[in-house]
């Protein structure tokens, strides 16, 4: 099979490019920087320079292929309305979706985010799941117009697509915030923990595999949440002490005084610079929030395997610590 992927250089999407070469599959990537797209052609990845946010440059890369991975996207905390989360994950997923339709491409998976359900205030819910409440960050306002206003769309309109919702996904190579959290917790610069707020963790191999298991046995038109174990933040870094022998921040505060540290925050950031960990953004989708699914449509139509945070987390402690220098 022949599959076009965006997010090819990033975390998730590099991930699965790499088990579809291995798989004997052929992959084209669309890529912005030719120079980090290296180790893709090391893989055998036919590299197409492009951007999601240029349309033009979508359907040449596109074309003659069996498949699509959307996996692309914006997912920094802090971003303002109208900046590049709104180009990348808005524009660019109706880009990648349009063009898809365009070209009658027989199948397609987009990545969307179990945050699109927001605060699930410690309930697992499933697919069907919408919430009234307003988005946290401009990273789940986008993803909700991404996935609800897009993705959804184009599917009552015929096209031939799987969503697919990962949680917290960690492992080797993480470039998100939550690896930038857990540089800091062990070069002990995490000042405190904020109790309350869960993530269903999962590791990102596993998670690659549910994005593929979507392709080849996903129900177009159907969503599943790759969602991992529940655990707190806070359990996350008790168990990196077993692992690491660095100890965790002694203070923990409760969501409420994370939420109240929010509202000062926001016009101090407005005059000064404030580092994204103590945001204004940062600290309200860290306030005790939960964002929380199900798992069982997955496993039981996609064969869905996810290793505990025992099994997993080991491995970003170690990459982390390595490139740390640490021992």
């Amino acid at each position: 099979m022949k599959y076009f992927i965006t997010g090819a250089t990033g975390f998730i999407g590099g991930v699965v490019a790499k088990k579809l070469r291995e798989a004997g599959h052929e992959v084209v990537a669309l890529v912005r920087n030719v120079e980090k797209a290296a180790p893709l052609k090391e893989l055998g990845v036919q590299i197409s320079k492009g951007d999601i946010t240029e349309r033009d440059t979508i359907g040449p890369a596109m074309e003659g292929t069996d498949g699509v991975f959307h996996i692309a996207a914006w997912y920094k905390v802090g971003e303002r309305p109208g900046g590049a989360a709104q180009k990348i994950n808005v524009d660019g997923t109706r880009n990648v979706l349009s063009v898809m339709k365009e070209l009658g491409v027989p199948k397609g998976v987009y990545t969307s985010s179990l945050v699109v359900y927001g605060d699930t205030h410690g309930r697992l819910v499933d697919e069907t799941y919408r919430t009234g409440d307003e988005p946290l960050s401009e990273y789940e306002r986008t993803k909700r117009i991404a996935q609800f206003d897009i993705a959804e769309k184009l599917i009552q309109e015929g096209l031939p697509l799987t969503i697919v919702l990962p949680g917290l996904v960690y492992g080797p190579g993480d470039t998100s915030s939550t690896a930038d959290f857990v540089r800091r917790y062990l070069q002990r610069k995490l000042p405190l923990l904020i109790s309350g707020t869960s993530y269903c963790w999962g590791h990102v191999e596993d998670i690659a595999d549910g994005h593929i298991a979507a392709m080849e046995k996903g129900k177009p038109g159907q969503a599943y949440n790759l969602a991992g174990p529940v655990h707190s933040m806070v359990e996350g870094i008790q168990f990196a002490e077993k692992v690491t022998g660095v100890r965790p921040p002694r203070m923990i505060v409760s969501g409420s005084t994370a939420r109240f540290f929010s509202g000062m925050m926001k016009p101090i950031e407005s005059v000064f610079p404030v580092p994204s960990l103590f945001s204004s953004e940062t600290l309200r989708v860290t306030a005790g929030v939960t964002y929380l699914g199900s798992n069982g449509k997955a496993k039981k139509e996609l064969g869905l395997n996810l290793r505990s945070l025992e099994e997993g987390f080991p491995d970003e402690l170690h990459y982390e610590m390595h490139r740390l220098g640490m021992k």
